[in-house]
């Protein structure tokens, strides 16, 4: 089978929260592998006109990365090699958080919380001041590593694509949604045209598959500029807390009777479970954050990966759709924020 390959330099623009089995922040190559084959599901239905056909594309996807579930012990004819697997060098993040933001709905901390612990709870703790959840558990901004990728002649257009939107879009670890652990990949080719398709049709399946856009363009937005990530990571928590507080909960003590709307942006709610969805559900949110290098520092970068709950939500379309309109207009309306194309 005749090969092509590809290099580029990975380097990380926010702290990553990256860890082995033990949970220390270390560069290893599955989560690259998994950023890989999630971008190239997007690649895939852009390149088949939205194709909502699952079966077609995991048959393609375990063509290419392999799969055990079939049976045959088909193995990935994508081979990726991370120049080094060395311990992440963030080790404290005493310093690292200026000064709190102000949350309207936080009374026992005077209405104030920590940003970075506010979009990146769990591996970090904001309680007493924030902190890294576990020593050791992070990869410091600035580190980069190289990374090789080898694959059939054949899948080089998508291949190529998919390394694209990684630069653009992607990020990995925990609470990446958020911004953490935003990627440049140095040496991907260039993105060109977005993969674009109207957000409410995006919710005619529940798997990311396009950037979505309306009559005003691509839901995707950038902040003002920033000199380094702590100051810009603040910004993005108070973004989050300004579009998420606009759907407040009633004053009834939780659970929650019935679905409110701010529970369809993401679930659980810290504090405000409702009885009609399992505790143990997990819903993410498809809004999502990207620390990008530009103008010679960095910018925030807001996009917006449609697509309708999973089935055990009973989603409710209609919902659904006012909700998010109502976070698109508060982005479109945010001072120092503003609709771009990358």
């Amino acid at each position: 089978m005749s090969m092509q390959t590809r290099e580029c330099t990975a380097r990380f623009l926010a702290p990553a929260f990256l860890g082995n089995a033990a949970q220390d922040g270390q560069w290893r190559s599955p989560p690259f592998k998994h950023l890989l084959r999630a971008w190239w599901r997007v690649a895939w239905a852009e390149a088949n006109d939205w194709s909502d056909d699952v079966g077609a594309l995991r048959r393609a996807e375990a063509a290419l990365f392999g799969s055990a579930a079939d049976g045959t012990g088909h193995r990935s004819r994508v081979r990726m090699r991370l120049e080094r697997w060395e311990a992440g060098k963030l080790k404290s993040w005493d310093g690292l958080e200026a000064r709190k933001v102000n949350h309207p709905e936080v009374r026992r901390t005077d209405y104030k919380v920590g940003p970075h612990a506010y979009l990146g709870f769990g591996p970090l703790d904001g309680r007493g001041g924030t902190k890294l959840g576990k020593p050791n558990a992070a990869i410091q901004a600035g580190e980069s590593a190289g990374l090789r990728l080898a694959f059939p002649d054949g899948d080089s257009r998508l291949i190529d694509r998919t390394l694209a939107l990684m630069d653009a879009f992607g990020a990995l670890g925990g609470r990446s949604r958020n911004g953490w652990g935003s990627l440049a990949l140095e040496g991907a080719p260039a993105l060109g045209s977005l993969p674009l398709r109207d957000w409410e049709a995006c919710l005619d399946r529940d798997w990311p598959h396009a950037i979505g856009r309306d009559e005003r363009g691509a839901l995707v937005w950038q902040t003002e500029p920033f000199d380094d990530w702590r100051g810009l990571m603040r910004r993005l928590a108070e973004i989050k807390i300004g579009f998420r507080t606009r759907f407040p909960f009633p004053k009834e003590r939780p659970p929650h009777h019935q679905v409110e709307d701010r529970h369809w942006l993401a679930y659980p709610v810290t504090h405000h479970v409702t009885r009609s969805w399992n505790r143990n559900d997990r819903l993410p949110n498809s809004l999502r954050f990207k620390v990008i290098a530009a103008d010679g520092g960095l910018r925030g970068r807001i996009f917006h990966v449609p697509c309708l709950p999973p089935p055990q939500f009973r989603p409710d379309r209609r919902a659904i759709e006012r909700v998010w309109r109502e976070v698109h207009a508060f982005l479109d309306s945010t001072k120092g924020v503003e609709r771009t194309t990358p």
